[in-house]
């Protein structure tokens, strides 16, 4: 699969967490909750539906990838679909640490996974897919996993 269609996702998702930390720290928690609460269920999307069937993989494929030249580098669906995991992971933790009172939690989950996010989108260097790499090589994931 072409790697600029994540690359696109997390450019988006990027500037959607700096709105969550904005509103968080403006005062409108309620606000970046309910935002966060969307990017996660954006999150659960791509893990579970796969990053093809993502709305942002849709829309790069239909409207972005049209308009670019052809591209050689090509990457497996896998590390990018459990990186979706991964931003689940950190948007459910702070959601569920903002629900149990903890101050900033919102801030803090919606700052990491921007970090990640950015990394991505400006850098490609995914840090989700990276975990999956590691997994995968100590034997914890794929075919050579045991149980």
């Amino acid at each position: 699969m072409d790697p600029r269609g994540p690359r696109f996702g997390a450019g988006i998702t990027a500037l959607l967490l700096l709105v969550v930390v904005a509103l968080d720290l403006s005062g409108f928690t309620t606000s970046a909750a309910a935002l966060l609460g969307a990017i996660a269920a954006l999150f659960a999307w791509g893990a579970f539906a796969g990053i093809q069937r993502h709305p942002y993989g849709v829309l790069y494929a239909r409207f972005v990838r049209p308009r670019l030249a052809p591209t050689s580098e090509r990457e497996g669906a896998a590390p990018p679909t459990f990186a979706q995991g991964v931003g689940l992971a950190v948007t459910l933790v702070g959601l569920v640490l903002h629900l149990a009172g903890v101050p900033l939690a919102i801030s803090i989950a919606a700052g990491a996974a921007f970090i990640a996010a950015f990394l991505n989108a400006a850098f490609a260097y995914c840090l989700g897919c990276q975990i999956y790499l590691g997994l995968l090589r100590a034997g914890l994931l794929g075919r050579s996993a045991r149980v």
